[in-house]
């Protein structure tokens, strides 16, 4: 089954779910040992993507099998897909986001962080020392009673837990 098609429908998901006013983790979370490898944090990894536009959400997800920090941008009114090398926090591609369910999220988040006074980086930061122990892996802004907020997966060893941040 094409990987992308199922990170799609874990997506719609995750969203219509989160519409509903219950937080979960997007996917199953990823591979600890992999993440373990990681030297850039998601903070360093949306100051990286900065250079492609402005960060509107971030994860580590599994790839075909493999780790990858994928950051959506915004610049100019376009979107992008931004994947940073986890090792270095070096940009290796870039790819326009312009159909689909990545588009509709990227535009959601984009309005989100609108009315957001704090930033993506400062709201992943604080989660993560706030709960010791924990790495953070993904960090999603949206709007909740028209009140901007980030949902950030967290992970360790043991397993995931989602927290919310306000942004305003």
């Amino acid at each position: 089954m094409n990987t992308r098609f199922v990170r799609l429908v874990i997506c719609a998901v995750g969203g219509a779910l989160l519409m509903g006013g219950t937080a979960i983790a997007e996917e199953k979370g990823v591979d600890w040992k992999a993440l373990k490898a990681a030297k850039i944090s998601l903070s360093k990894g949306l100051a990286a993507a900065q250079q492609k536009g402005k960060p509107i959400s971030g994860k580590f997800e599994m790839e075909d099998g493999k780790l990858q920090l994928s950051v959506y941008t915004a610049n100019k009114g376009k979107f992008s897909e931004v994947i940073v090398d986890y090792k270095s926090g070096k940009i290796s591609k870039s790819e326009e986001i312009k159909e689909g369910e990545d588009l509709s999220h990227a535009v959601s988040q984009e309005k989100a962080l609108a009315k957001a006074k704090k930033s993506l980086r400062a709201a992943a930061d604080k989660a993560a020392a706030s709960n010791t122990g924990y790495r953070a892996v993904s960090v999603t802004p949206s709007l909740e009673q028209d009140k901007p907020i980030a949902t950030i997966v967290l992970e360790n060893a043991a397993g995931t837990k989602t927290v919310s941040e306000k942004l305003d």
